[in-house]
């Protein structure tokens, strides 16, 4: 018998902005009892960024199901597997376009083909600037074709004091965009 909750994936790309993929990781070690499975895909380059920006390899002890790039064969490349959502944080602008474009060629791009075949949740928090219009118009693609993005735009209504807080503005909001409940500010709450 499937533990109840949400069965999630999450892939980590070598855009700048490793951070946000460490606090979301961060939470949902909290949110255990939200979620049924977490699956992980990370790109070559995502480990690379991950270390130089911040200083160690903290990925390699994540207690989740790390998929590799070229492993076809994992349940996330099927819609039969019955994930729930997907999010990529950091989304470069390189994966946002090939999945925008519908070009599988590896793991992280098929499974995001799965999530919006399947009508699930694709959330790609975004880590780009300036943008193209390139960017703007695969954006909008993604858009109509039901994913959603949430650029890596922290805010400060908060007040963080450090820079977890500040990513946590973004990926908490990611996690609520994904279906999952967390502990983090709302507005006009106290």
């Amino acid at each position: 018998m499937n533990k109840p909750g949400i069965k999630l994936i999450v892939g980590v790309t070598g855009a700048s902005g490793a951070i946000y993929a460490k606090v979301l990781f961060d939470c949902l070690l909290k949110l255990g009892d939200q979620l049924s499975e977490v699956a992980v895909i990370f790109s070559d380059t995502a480990r690379s960024v991950w270390s130089y920006e911040l200083g160690n390899t903290g990925y390699e002890k994540l207690p989740f199901t790390i998929y590799r790039k070229d492993d076809f064969y994992s349940p996330v490349a099927s819609g039969s597997s019955g994930f729930d959502a997907m999010i990529i944080v950091p989304c470069s602008m390189g994966t946002l376009g090939r999945i925008a474009s519908g070009v599988s060629t590896d793991l992280m791009t098929r499974a995001a083909d799965v999530m919006l075949k399947e009508r699930r949740k694709l959330v790609l928090v975004a880590r780009e600037t300036p943008l193209s219009l390139i960017h703007i118009n695969n954006m909008k693609t993604l858009t109509e074709a039901g994913g959603i993005i949430c650029p890596a735009t922290p805010s400060f209504y908060s007040r963080p004091e450090t820079m977890e807080e500040l990513a946590a503005t973004v990926t908490n909001r990611a996690l609520a965009l994904a279906g999952i409940e967390v502990d983090g500010f709302r507005w006009g709450e106290k």
